[in-house]
């Protein structure tokens, strides 16, 4: 039997990541099997989780993926896993439009318990009418209780407990005010190996957490999920494809339901822009996103690997990039002191993250009768754009007009968006696309 629980706050900056990590290290010291996942599009979070309990959050999106989709994918990776531990999304009622898409309609949908995390800092028994007010606002979300993060001393704990006694609203514990527990914001430019740094924090706010909550209370309000077997897809394919993605520090902002759904049309092989010299053999090469302006060098000086991918995609080899994939085949990708490094060329566009710029929100891209749904996310922009970008309709949350832009050439697709491709039916529609004479 798997519990599961979803973790949310009033606000962004509460502690909900906090909370969730020290949870998630906590639970698997108890040596309990633990699946994390994220609510919304958020490519950061899960790599904490990763670090907090050696598996990867899952991402689950209500504007991305259908509610079966979703079902798919938490009984999928959940499927071994004795808690599944969902973390929310900025504040509990939060959403593209109003509360559509936030981690209240989540909890409505999957019918899960929300554990509420409350930033105590500088409050005391004026948490009530707050609390009451989440409790009270929407009685089809069920919220099982709170955590205090950021509790000066016992004293006040006290006084929190109170407030929760006198609304009846179970309290689980706290955690303490420490110094130095601080996960960071997301943001781009925070690399893999800053994260691994935050171990000895995670070790701490799970040290704290032993003392302060009781967790054993915490399972026992989750709610029970008899396992269920998702049914594998079965496409009808004339030949396995053989995929390539690209996967270092440079690149690895990808949804696990996107290399799954490769991996049921054919074969997936990882490698590194950065260290190795030439592409895998493949049919179809997927440039993700992530951080390549911090190895602008290393991307730069490793020519083989560039001239490969170049001939790949003189050859009519498929390809699909995405952010900061895309600025990769660019011609050059210019650093924040503006200095410009070369890069694989093949779009005639340059990438800045010079006078960086936030461009973010949810993007449905339509493209002939294919619809794609995804999210934008980024500090850089283009420059000195001569490439030709096709026909495609690109909306954000509200259906309304955006700039974002698809470009594509020869075989070769590309975009700012983060487009999710988590079934096979999708990641083929996406290849039809790419096949498509213009």
């Amino acid at each position: 039997m798997t519990k599961q629980l979803i973790i949310s706050a009033p606000s962004s900056n509460a502690g909900k990541t906090t909370l969730t990590l020290g949870l998630l290290r906590l639970f698997k010291r108890k040596k309990y099997a633990v699946q994390p996942f994220k609510v919304g599009p958020d490519y950061i979070d899960p790599k904490f989780h990763q670090l907090a309990c050696n598996k990867v959050g899952v991402n689950l999106d209500l504007f991305m993926m259908t509610q079966n989709q979703i079902h798919n994918s938490l009984h999928f990776y959940g499927k071994d896993a004795q808690i599944s531990c969902i973390e929310g999304v900025m504040g509990l009622f939060d959403g593209a439009k109003k509360d559509q898409g936030s981690t209240a309609e989540m909890a409505k949908k999957l019918k899960t318990p929300v554990l509420m995390v409350i930033d105590a800092k500088s409050v005391a028994y004026s948490v009530a009418p707050l609390i009451q007010g989440f409790v009270n606002f929407d009685k089809e979300v069920q919220i099982m209780g709170v955590v205090f993060n950021r509790v000066g001393s016992e004293r006040h704990y006290k006084m929190l407990k109170e407030a929760c006694d006198d609304i009846s609203v179970h309290c689980f514990g706290y955690l303490s005010n420490l110094k130095n527990i601080e996960i960071p914001s997301r943001h781009l430019g925070l690399n893999i190996q800053e994260i691994e740094k935050f171990d000895t924090v995670i070790n701490q706010i799970a040290d704290e957490l032993e003392k302060t909550i009781d967790w054993k209370a915490i399972l026992e309000a989750s709610k029970e999920i008899k396992p269920i077997s998702v049914s594998s897809e079965k496409i009808i394919q004339p030949k396995k494809i053989k995929f390539a993605v690209a996967k270092d520090e440079a690149f690895n902002f990808m949804y696990p339901q996107s290399i799954s759904a490769m991996e049921t049309l054919g074969t997936v092989e990882f490698f590194s822009p950065i260290k190795d010299d030439k592409i895998p053999d493949c049919d179809f090469i997927y440039f993700a996103g992530g951080y390549p302006e911090s190895y602008l060098k290393e991307l730069s000086c490793n020519t083989k690997m560039l001239t490969s991918i170049q001939k790949f995609a003189e050859n009519n080899g498929q390809i699909y990039a995405e952010c900061g994939g895309m600025m990769y085949l660019g011609k050059t990708i210019i650093s924040e002191n503006k200095t410009a490094f070369k890069m694989a060329g093949i779009f005639d566009f340059e990438a800045t993250i010079a006078d960086k710029k936030l461009h973010l929100g949810y993007r449905t891209s339509k493209i002939n009768e294919h619809i794609f749904k995804g999210h934008e996310f980024h500090y850089s922009s283009l420059i000195n754009d001569n490439e030709t970008s096709i026909n495609a309709i690109i909306t954000n949350a509200r259906a309304g007009n955006t700039t974002t832009k698809i470009y594509k050439k020869n075989k070769v697709m590309a975009s700012y968006v983060h487009h999710y491709f988590g079934t096979s039916e999708i990641l083929l529609q996406l290849i039809n696309e790419i096949n498509n004479t213009i």
